[in-house]
């Protein structure tokens, strides 16, 4: 009898396809390769595509491209996929045009992201938090910095977006990968209005405090006293007070100098706290009339209420 010829393992690219089945069927997501010097911003980059809701993945090695785009593909929702690629995969980094060539072959979209900086600039940010280079071995840091600018050469040149980062602050850059990639719908601000107790204490987290004491409190009417500013009884009251309506509108007015200031400084994310006595009547009322006023105003905004239902 004729023995079964062993099997042996798939390698290179052959490992990819075994690993990876072909999905042609299911929508793929955006695929963004973000590549460049070491200290050019590669991580920055990555938090910026995480704040904008981008699966996001660092150092991984060019052969898992393909099974990683596959495995988004398969019934997820995920819709945009980032992975970090540079010379930290060390001898994997090598496979990087092969991977991007078969991608191709499989008519799997992507986009390269390559970030640039000089010398001069490398060289202080390897300086100021006194690491080395991945590739200066017991040379110096422009060694390692010579040896990866000849590596990337070839990538470089197929990178669909370039950016300089020698002269771009940390907010700066975070602009530019925003105007590079993200859809303008995305530049938003996400807006927190927590309705809270003073008496529990301000939150934490609060960029703004409102204290909306000045109003009446419904607590002291007996019908009023078991409901909350989400009912509408409540609710009407508290907008009824003098000067309720007129705070609202007014403050809602005064934010919208801070939010887009919030928005150039590359803050993503800010907490409007209202407060009333124990957070259940006035405040929870009045923070539903300013999410109101802001969203129509166009600004994306959630509202909570933390000490509903504490005696």
């Amino acid at each position: 009898m004729n023995e079964p010829s062993p099997t042996t393992a798939p390698s290179g690219i052959a490992a990819i396809d075994a690993a990876a089945s072909s999905v042609p069927d299911d929508p793929q997501p955006e695929v963004l390769i973000i590549t460049g010097m070491s200290g050019a911003g590669r991580s920055r980059a990555a938090a910026v595509l995480e704040d904008l809701d981008w699966y996001v993945v660092d150092n991984l090695p060019p052969m898992m491209l393909v099974p990683l785009v596959d495995l988004m593909s398969k019934g997820s929702t995920i819709d945009c996929v980032a992975a970090v690629v540079d010379v930290r995969g060390r001898e994997f980094f090598s496979e990087l045009d092969k991977v991007l060539a078969h991608m191709s072959e499989r008519d799997v979209a992507y986009r390269i992201l390559f970030l640039d900086a000089s010398d001069e600039a490398l060289v202080r940010r390897f300086e100021q938090v006194r690491r080395p280079h991945p590739l200066q071995g017991d040379g110096r840091i422009l060694d390692g910095i010579s040896a990866e600018r000849s590596l990337l050469a070839t990538i470089k040149e197929r990178a669909d977006i370039s950016i300089d980062t020698s002269d771009l602050s940390v907010h700066d850059l975070s602009r530019e990968i925003r105007r590079a990639i993200a859809d303008p719908s995305q530049e938003t601000l996400r807006i927190t209005l927590l309705s809270f107790g003073f008496k529990y204490g301000i939150p934490l987290d609060a960029d703004h405090v409102v204290d909306v004491r000045f109003l009446a409190n419904p607590y002291w009417i007996t019908e009023l006293r078991h409901l909350t500013g989400h009912d509408a009884p409540v609710r009407e009251y508290v907008l009824a007070r003098p000067g309720a309506l007129e705070f609202v509108d007014r403050y809602a007015s005064a934010l919208e100098p801070v939010l887009a200031g919030y928005l150039h400084e590359e803050k993503r994310y800010a907490t409007i706290a209202v407060g009333c006595t124990g957070g259940k009547h006035r405040s929870v009322a009045m923070a539903d009339a300013i999410a109101e006023r802001l969203h129509a105003a166009g600004h994306r905004v959630r509202v909570t209420a933390r000490d509903l239902g504490r005696e």
